[in-house]
């Protein structure tokens, strides 16, 4: 009873006309940016922070929240039409998706996409709603060693799992935490990293640099490539999938669906590699594994699964521990802070309404994206068509905008397109800048639940090792830190990004 509870008293905030409005804009433009290759929802969310700034708390991550899942269902009918994933995590959808259409079977493969993304995507937001209070339970048992040692764990495995150089990884990850101590220290009242700069006393935003790091810099490497776009010229029909379509990838659903979602929970993890293992299982359990990037709809619906459950998982450890386990989740984490919310264990307590309000609208959302994403595929296919030389000036406006209205500051447009050009380099050289927004986000709670920790030990480490809890997760960390420097498992690292460079 109380799981149906739960559900309704979420369905009375999401329900309401605003939020349903909002609730729609934001799948409706993830499906869009899912759609349009070279934008992303990571870029997306970060331009369209500053509209937040006016919403209530519940509104405003309704809307950022439809923006990253709806990009997931958006995504597949770039792959399946024109053979370029519109979202990083469809890239798998390509091989299979895009060989259907030229078979004439465009129609299915969509149908199969937007079946089993809705299934799975659901699926994790009813194991999500039951799992989340029981977590809360457990975390509100946490102390400060034990947070310090939690994000210091996700961190590692959040470079553990980049797709890049773990070195370099860890290397952004550290320029994030220093990044984040800029301004006034809450505890003394020092001024550190400002560089007598009055504008910087209160440290950087996340906004500027978020908007810089992800949506100049994609403008930047956008504009240096030449993306042909051909889109299937064939008349989509049969978007419903036959009997045989459903029976042939029931199970690819149901694997890709439990895959997915106990890997989107972990740091790192998310829809690429939750899609790529989905991928690999179904061609290994497959009868007919030789089918397989030669049209197996099974190749379409597995990946698809795995990336919308892995979607919806990412938003347990966000809201019941207050660690995002990849960029977007920081995003959404630095739009909870903007508006005077800390994520967490309390966050159920002392928020209901926001909490079990924004888990409701992605019920709501599920729905829309499904009828979005069937019904208007012509659209879409039409969006395909936008050329690329109106549509970034377009973003880049927006972003000017955007980054100036924050504070009314130009040195928050000077932040923006310093870390646009940034972010560009860091691409160019081979640097994720994820686990960099990542460690930034976290840098306040990892100081200060370090500061708290030897104030309660009065000076001693120990604390961190003689904690239960603390210790596990610190010999986590280490355990990967050891397995990285193992030439087996770089081997295989290596191995893993060469295949998905291929694939893309």
């Amino acid at each position: 009873m109380e799981f149906f509870g739960n559900l309704l008293t979420g369905l009375s905030i999401a329900g309401t006309w605003n939020n349903l409005f909002f609730c729609f804009v934001g799948v409706f433009f993830g499906t869009l940016v899912g759609v349009l290759p070279g934008i992303g929802p990571l870029a997306t969310m970060s331009i369209l922070l500053p509209v937040t700034y006016g919403m209530a708390p519940a509104t405003a991550i309704i809307m950022l929240s439809g923006i990253y899942y709806g990009a997931y269902y958006g995504g597949s009918t770039t792959s399946i039409l024109i053979n370029i994933p519109g979202e990083a995590a469809s890239v798998v959808t390509c091989l299979d998706g895009y060989k259907m259409a030229l078979n004439g079977r465009a129609g299915p493969a969509l149908g199969i996409a937007a079946f089993g993304s809705f299934i799975a995507g659901t699926f994790g937001l009813i194991v999500l709603q039951a799992i989340s209070p029981a977590l809360v339970t457990v975390a509100l048992k946490f102390g400060a060693p034990e947070y310090f040692s939690l994000m210091i764990l996700g961190l590692v495995v959040l470079t553990f799992l980049t797709e890049k150089s773990m070195a370099k990884a860890l290397m952004v990850a550290a320029v994030g935490v220093i990044m984040g101590t800029v301004g006034m220290d809450n505890m003394t009242g020092t001024a550190r990293f400002s560089f007598g700069v009055p504008e910087l006393l209160d440290g950087l935003g996340i906004v500027p640099m978020a908007m810089g790091l992800f949506g100049i810099a994609e403008i930047f490497l956008n504009l240096e490539k030449q993306i042909q776009r051909s889109v299937i010229a064939a008349k989509l029909t049969g978007l419903l999938p036959s009997f045989q379509d459903w029976m042939d990838s029931k199970w690819a659903i149901v694997r890709g669906t439990v895959v997915g979602f106990f890997l989107g929970m972990l740091p790192g993890g998310g829809g690429v590699i939750a899609s790529f293992a989905s991928y690999a299982i179904e061609k290994m359990s497959s009868k007919h594994p030789e089918q397989f990037g030669h049209g197996a709809i099974e190749g379409v619906a597995g990946p698809e699964s795995a990336n919308n459950a892995a979607a919806s998982a990412g938003f347990v450890p966000l809201l019941t521990l207050g660690i995002p386990v990849g960029a977007v989740q920081a995003i959404l984490l630095g739009a909870l802070m903007i508006h005077g919310i800390t994520p967490g264990p309390m966050l159920l307590k002392e928020h209901p309404d926001l909490f079990w309000g924004v888990i409701a609208s992605m019920y709501i959302g599920n729905v829309l994206l499904l009828v979005l994403n069937l019904p208007l595929i012509g659209l879409w296919v039409k969006v395909l068509k936008i050329p690329y030389s109106l549509l970034f000036p377009m973003i880049l406006f927006f972003c000017l905008i955007g980054a100036y209205t924050v504070n009314n500051s130009t040195t928050d447009v000077a932040l923006m397109l310093a870390f646009g050009v940034v972010g560009y380099l860091m691409k160019k050289f081979g640097y994720e800048p994820a686990p960099m927004i990542l460690a930034f986000v976290l840098s306040p709670i990892l100081e200060s639940s370090l500061r708290q920790s030897l104030l309660m030990s009065r000076g001693s480490f120990a604390i961190f090792v003689l904690r239960p809890i603390s210790l596990v997760c610190l010999v986590l960390a280490l355990t990967l830190l050891v397995l990285a420097l193992l030439p087996m498992t770089r081997k295989k690292r290596e191995e893993i990004i060469a295949m998905e460079e291929d694939v893309g």
